[in-house]
């Protein structure tokens, strides 16, 4: 009885011991599925991360590779429509519209050679730059000066025991005095008015084809004439030629937005016999309610 009791314990063991190994080979098995299930899904994963020939065409023209949405072109913010863009009524005077920084050149531009001209020969250059917000005409004007507009359109002031050589011709058009000007002369020498700390006097001219005609007079030596002028909504053209004949010389100052001055420098040679000839004119309006040119002095050194 007892060897039957051994006998059947053995038989309960070894039974109990295979079920574990049964269960322990299913577990196995089901980990093996589980891994190949795992990397199954990642192969199929990263095969998606790349489009499929045609997605793009199937999601519209709208459409962009990865989801993403395709840029559009937004238009510029400052509103420009062309090289010059739209009028901007709010800018002020000695006010510009923003630009583009130029693009810098990769190499200096060859400066032709050009045969020295005689010593007596005459002589004639204009050069531009913006206006001084302050002129002092004493200093510049030391052979003879003009300011014009203290008293209206057809007033000036003169250096005292000036040289007498600048001339207004007149010019073509309605001289208006004006008190607005955003840069002042001043002086001490005058003579219907002896010294200012600052006069923002002027006179312009309204109109395509108006503007002002001066003359200086020759002397044989080099002279030098600074012309202080500007524009409202215009572009002013100053030519300056000689009396004695030869090619002109021409510089345009513009701006369609508000009113713009400069200085302009002519630089000639001419005997006393011959006149440097100035004609400042309004080149063309942007604007129907008076375009025009203004002037505020010309000084002679």
């Amino acid at each position: 009885m007892a060897d039957d009791d051994r006998t059947g314990t053995k038989t309960r063991t070894g039974l109990r011991r295979v079920a574990r190994a049964r269960q322990r080979r299913r577990w196995a098995v089901a980990g093996v599925a589980v891994l190949v299930c795992l990397v199954l899904l990642v192969s199929y994963l990263a095969s998606r991360s790349d489009p499929e020939p045609g997605d793009e065409q199937a999601g519209g023209a709208g459409a962009a590779p990865g989801g993403g949405a395709r840029s559009v072109a937004q238009p510029a913010i400052d509103g420009r429509t062309g090289d010059a863009g739209p009028a901007m009524p709010g800018l002020r005077p000695r006010q510009r519209p923003p630009l583009p920084d130029p693009t810098p050149a990769t190499s200096a531009p060859a400066v032709p050679s050009t045969p020295s001209a005689p010593a007596d020969a005459p002589l004639l250059s204009v050069t531009q730059a913006e206006m001084p917000a302050e002129v002092d005409l004493t200093a510049v004007g030391t052979r003879d000066w003009v300011h014009w507009g203290p008293r209206g359109g057809n007033s000036t002031v003169r250096k005292r025991a000036g040289s007498g050589e600048i001339t207004d011709a007149g010019g073509a058009g309605t001289r208006v005095g004006w008190d607005g000007n955003q840069e002042y002369v001043r002086w001490s020498d005058g003579s219907s008015q002896r010294s200012t700390d600052g006069s923002s006097n002027g006179v312009y001219t309204c109109g395509a084809g108006n503007g002002f005609t001066l003359a200086v007079a020759g002397s044989g030596a080099p002279r030098t004439v600074q012309v202080y002028g500007g524009t409202w909504m215009a572009r002013g053209r100053l030519e300056a030629r000689l009396s004695t004949g030869g090619p002109a010389r021409t510089v345009s100052l513009e701006d369609p937005y508000t009113a713009r001055s400069a200085q302009f420098t002519v630089r000639f040679t001419a005997p006393k016999t011959a006149r440097l000839l100035l004609t400042w004119t309004v080149d063309k309006v942007f604007t129907t309610h008076c375009g025009n040119v203004g002037l505020q002095a010309v000084a002679l050194r």
